[in-house]
């Protein structure tokens, strides 16, 4: 039943998540991670949003799978292609949202942050700048909120010349109001599956 329970929770994250990054693309807006990175991409590539994004993500989990266990990993993997299915999906069956440019950013922050933090409380991971803020909270105690913050901001600058500086400040007010919902997270998979480790090698 607690398996169910927080597959049930993965997968509305994951419901979410990609509902937020939809509306970010119908507003042209961005987000940043591996995200972003996979939207400025499909500016310059005729492959979709969701292949793209499985493409970026796949070597980080080279990080993942060394320094935060073969489970996480391959949930991560499971988590990222969901994602990606369920955001050309959402293309195909929700026409494009015409949203007020404030009110986008917001509502695509709320979702996206609430779909993280369902997905990061669950034993899993959206890849990418995810994996590496739980890295850096693993390893340094560094809070993830910040640093997927910092690292997407870096990410939305380096997307100016694509999306104009009115969309970038938008996109970087989506950006800070999920981080902080993120950043609220306190519990830990990654301590959680540590601990189970223990207790199983012991049993």
């Amino acid at each position: 039943m607690d398996f169910i329970k927080k597959l049930s929770f993965v997968l509305i994250g994951l419901i979410l998540t990609s509902l937020g990054i939809k509306i970010l693309s119908d507003h042209h807006l961005t987000f940043g991670g591996t995200a972003g990175i996979s939207t400025i991409f499909s500016f310059l590539s005729p492959l979709s949003w969701g292949t793209l994004f499985f493409i970026v993500n796949l070597p980080f989990f080279l990080i993942s799978i060394r320094e935060l266990g073969k489970w996480f990993t391959i949930s991560s993997l499971l988590s990222i292609t969901g994602i990606s299915l369920l955001r050309e999906w959402f293309d195909q069956i929700i026409p494009a949202l015409e949203l007020n440019m404030l009110f986008a950013s917001i509502l695509s922050g709320l979702l996206i942050g609430i779909g993280v933090t369902f997905v990061l409380n669950n034993g899993s991971s959206l890849g990418g700048i995810h994996i590496l803020g739980l890295y850096m909270d693993k390893k340094y105690r560094i809070n993830r909120g910040i640093v997927l913050f910092v690292c997407d901001t870096m990410i939305i600058l380096l997307a100016l010349a694509l999306v104009g500086w009115l969309s970038a400040l938008f996109s970087i007010l989506c950006i800070f109001i999920a981080s902080n919902i993120i950043g609220r997270y306190k519990k830990s998979p990654i301590k959680e599956m540590d601990q189970e480790n223990t207790i199983n090698s012991h049993a």
